[in-house]
């Protein structure tokens, strides 16, 4: 697959943009690099001409084709493999995977897989929940104390590193993974369940699942694994329902 093609693949999510010329800004710094979808989620609404006026003539197709979602879930849902960007690092961020490797992983997958590359508001960046949802974490490296980027510049430096990744050959099997709203459907199924035979605490199921969330996301799940993962959660609050009618007969 060239390089147009895996290009293709990849769209740039941007979740909740403050400002109508960064979005416009990002919409340039991808046609520099060869990409052409851009979402984005939770922002706006925006002045369409102040969007145009920063992404210039030449990235006005990109504003055009914009698809725009109410909410991150929404947006990421179709994708299979989805990468986070954030400046700020932490136990509950989980780790950090250098730019450049992770720029090959993503042309890898590309091949058979939509990639979707996430980035947060220009003064927040991304929560913890917001990372939850990713199979990748990366951060850019910077100079000095002063780690924060214009969004758009973020923008174009992993577009860069992917673009220039592109350009190099890949070979190996490429799996087609499972989409993310198939991943967070087996979530929500493994929360229930593991909170009905006690294994998670009620007053914060989300910390163990937390550390599920890191474990799947480096196996790579497959369609088909998740629709057995959420087989097994059905079987099990069958059989515990089951249990409960028996015991009251």
């Amino acid at each position: 697959m060239d390089e147009k093609k895996v290009t293709h693949q990849i769209a740039v999510v941007l979740h909740r943009p403050k400002y109508a010329g960064n979005v416009g800004s990002t919409a340039r710094a991808m046609k520099n690099m060869g990409f052409t979808h851009l979402i984005v989620s939770e922002g706006g609404p925006f002045v369409p001409e102040e969007m145009y006026m920063m992404a210039t003539h030449f990235a006005q197709d990109i504003i055009e084709q914009a698809t725009f979602a109410n909410s991150l879930k929404e947006a990421l849902s179709d994708f299979q493999f989805i990468v986070g960007t954030t400046a700020r690092t932490g136990s509950q961020r989980g780790p950090t995977g250098a730019l450049r490797d992770v720029a090959r992983k993503i042309v890898h997958l590309a091949k058979e897989n939509k990639v979707a590359l996430l980035f947060g508001a220009e003064d927040r960046g991304l929560t913890n929940e917001d990372l939850r949802l990713c199979h990748e974490i990366v951060t850019i490296p910077t100079a000095g104390e002063f780690k924060s980027l214009n969004l758009s510049h973020a923008v174009m430096i992993v577009c860069y590193e992917v673009f220039m990744a592109s350009c190099q050959p890949t070979e190996g099997f490429v799996p087609k993974l499972a989409t993310s709203a198939e991943i967070e459907g087996m979530y929500a199924n493994l929360k229930e369940v593991l909170t009905e035979i006690g294994f998670l605490n009620p007053q914060n199921p989300d910390y163990f699942m937390y550390h599920l969330r890191r474990f799947f996301s480096r196996t790579g799940l497959l369609a088909r694994d998740v629709k057995i993962i959420r087989g097994i959660c059905r079987q099990i609050s069958w059989a515990i329902k089951n249990k409960r009618l028996q015991s009251t007969d």
